[in-house]
């Protein structure tokens, strides 16, 4: 067995432990040996969850350089809606909805479509080691990006370096999906090393646009690279939430068909699913996903490969319980870590990627010492 085959480095990828098992005489995958101890805990989780990110976001919206009490944001809050309430002093309430609410919904939306992204991204690839970058979107995004400002380039003003990096992104992941094909499909090997190839590739590109750019450009190149929700406004909001919302609705309408491809492909076709519409499908949803956060967040890597291993280890791999709880876990890891970069070191500000990487680089490392231990080794 090996890295890319088709498991989840659990046991969980079609055997007894698994999210189908063998399929039954009527074509539904096999319940696992206790499917309402699992259903009820991913139940729980998801409920956790919510009740987890309503709890942070007053929290995060409080806490700052700018220190605003609990109490008065939800005051704030029943104010605008109608509920009641009262209107702060205008030093405060500018704070909370000119700063602190933007980036909030910022980090949720990203942290939803990284999540998300890379739920389906592992279900797609069969492993749990596959993260939205495999297929070239954040690389092919940050040339778009690092281009835009190494040439001095601002056609669209301020939203130039997010519209070019969003566009170049989804172009990278047509690219490598059109290199991958051959006889009208595509396999998960060949998709897979044609996305390491690209990557490498553009980061050939992004060191050679450093080279050519001055010092000012290096520096905000460098700031993008690190990833960041500082320079969060509503209209950036309001820029990711379409892409950010047909991709959310979109992914748990492929969670049975998901089910099903992890007993293997050939399975999953004579149980009726079209393997090579479902992948053509989810991958321009991840893309479509990862180039919206990417365009408007820099680079934060992790977030699609640990959430969404956490909640399978949990609660199962069931993907109708995996695609929305990872997009809930996400954003909630990222409102968690926005909220510590930006207050652990007062009055510094900690790059969101690089607390990221911190964090998830010593989580990579532990999934693939645990996967390589279950597996017996990768040969």
């Amino acid at each position: 067995m090996t890295l890319l085959d088709r498991t989840d480095g659990t046991g969980e990828s079609g055997g007894p432990d698994g999210s189908a098992g063998a399929p039954r005489k009527d074509g539904a995958p096999r319940e696992d040996a206790a499917p309402q101890t699992r259903h009820r805990t991913g139940r729980l989780l998801i409920a956790g969850l919510v009740v987890a990110l309503l709890v942070l976001v007053p929290v995060a919206a409080g806490v700052g350089a700018y220190s605003v009490p609990t109490t008065d944001v939800l005051a704030s809050v029943a104010h605008r809606a109608g509920l009641g309430g009262a209107a702060l002093d205008r030093v405060p309430e500018s704070v909370l909805w000119n700063v602190r609410f933007p980036r909030i919904v910022l980090a949720l939306l990203v942290g939803a479509s990284l999540g998300c992204a890379g739920a389906l991204m592992q279900g797609v690839f069969g492993n749990p080691l596959a993260e939205p970058g495999v297929i070239g979107v954040s690389s092919g995004a940050a040339v778009g990006a690092v281009a835009a400002i190494s040439l001095g380039l601002n056609f669209l003003g301020t939203w130039t370096v997010p519209a070019l990096a969003f566009v170049s992104g989804l172009a990278t992941v047509l690219l490598v999906y059109v290199m991958s094909r051959s006889g009208g499909r595509t396999e998960v090997v060949t998709l897979i090393l044609t996305g390491i190839a690209v990557n490498a590739f553009a980061g050939a590109l992004i060191g050679l646009f450093l080279f050519l750019a001055d010092t000012a450009a290096v520096n905000q190149i460098t700031f993008w690279q690190l990833g960041s929700l500082s320079q969060a406004t509503w209209p950036k909001v309001l820029a990711v939430l379409p892409c950010a919302a047909v991709g959310l609705i979109a992914a748990p309408f492929h969670a049975r068909r998901l089910d099903l491809l992890a007993l293997g492909e050939r399975p999953a076709r004579h149980l009726g699913v079209d393997v090579e519409r479902l992948r053509i499908v989810l991958v321009l949803v991840i893309a479509l996903l990862t180039a919206a956060a990417v365009s408007v967040s820099g680079v934060i890597g992790f977030v699609g490969l640990v959430v969404p291993h956490l909640l399978r280890m949990t609660a199962g791999p069931r993907h109708r319980f995996l695609v929305p709880g990872s997009a809930l876990g996400g954003a909630l890891v990222l409102l968690a870590g926005d909220l510590t970069a930006r207050t652990v070191a007062v009055p510094a500000e900690l790059p969101l990627g690089v607390l990221t990487a911190l964090l998830g680089s010593p989580f990579f490392f532990w999934l693939l010492r645990r996967t390589r231990r279950k597996q017996g080794g990768w040969a």
